[in-house]
């Protein structure tokens, strides 16, 4: 298994609900979920936000088969990913954020919008921070142990006399509301893992077909 817990599963969907996402936010990426393995109940689990059942515990079974991506978060100590999975398990049965469902739902009709617009109108949502979609629950888990995902950066000049170019970079948590499953990809705080790259791999063990084309000499 490569997983492990703490990992953010994300979910190239195909509904028409995952359709409009990809497209608002120009990604591959429709859905996220957090690998808890089995410390939340069951083997092998992850906890999801969805449409229907809000916030719950399902197998990583049910997306067999689906094009998905591994981000891991690098450097979490046993405290923290307790923290993290106590998180998320006081928030199991909460609500499915309907509203920043409708607020997507208008991006179905492809009219030109600007991206930081695009950005903007997937915080409105219903401000209540009992209900999430899948990337806001996942954004305040990490949010709660202060771990970045793409937080706004500040640079600051540093008052030394030596030093006249020199800048000090202060992170600040950007509101949860504003991330989508994409921020996980392009985080450079989550690493991306390959299972086939990790289990050992070796091109040249790999079985081709006798018609496979050969460079020329």
């Amino acid at each position: 298994m490569v997983l492990r817990p703490a990992d953010v599963l994300l979910v190239d969907g195909t509904s028409r609900l995952s359709t409009a996402i990809k497209y608002m936010t120009q990604s591959t990426w429709s859905h996220a979920a957090l690998y808890v393995g089995d410390r939340l109940g069951g083997r092998a689990m992850l906890v999801e936000a969805d449409l229907v059942e809000g916030v719950r515990l399902v197998p990583l079974s049910l997306y067999e088969g689906m094009h998905t991506r591994i981000c891991r978060p690098v450097g979490l100590t046993p405290g923290e990913l307790i923290q993290l999975l106590d998180f998320l398990h006081a928030r199991l049965g909460g609500a499915y954020d309907l509203r920043n469902v409708f607020d997507l739902m208008r991006y179905l009709v492809r009219v030109p919008v600007p991206t930081r617009i695009k950005r903007r109108m997937l915080a409105l949502g219903s401000g209540d921070p009992t209900r999430a979609i899948c990337s806001t629950l996942l954004a305040q888990a990490f949010e709660s142990i202060r771990y970045p995902i793409l937080p706004l950066i500040e640079s600051i000049p540093l008052e030394h006399p030596n030093a006249a170019q020199a800048r000090r970079e202060i992170l600040h948590i950007r509101n949860y509301s504003l991330f989508v499953p994409r921020d996980f990809d392009v985080s450079p705080y989550f690493r991306i893992v390959k299972p086939a790259l990790d289990d050992n791999f070796d091109y040249h063990a790999l079985s081709w077909g006798e018609d496979q084309a050969r460079p020329s000499a």
